[in-house]
């Protein structure tokens, strides 16, 4: 898998969760204080997120780090 494809995964998995909390991304980018573009970018796999934001997500989408990029 190269870096494209995990950020891609990561984006889907990332949509995966929050639609399972009935979230939209503003609820997301509520959570954990970033704006809605910054989520939507996660999320279609435009940027390179840090540990520490997945850290950030996951714990606002209320799972562990493993489930959130255990794909």
């Amino acid at each position: 898998m190269n870096k494209e494809e995990l950020k891609k995964k990561v984006g889907k998995r990332i949509i995966t969760l929050r639609s399972q909390k009935g979230w939209s991304q503003s609820d997301l980018a509520r959570a954990f204080n970033k704006d809605r573009q910054a989520i939507e970018k996660l999320e279609n796999g435009k940027v390179n997120p840090t540990v520490y934001s997945l850290l950030e997500i996951a714990t606002a989408l209320d799972v562990s780090l493993k489930t959130l990029v255990d794909f």
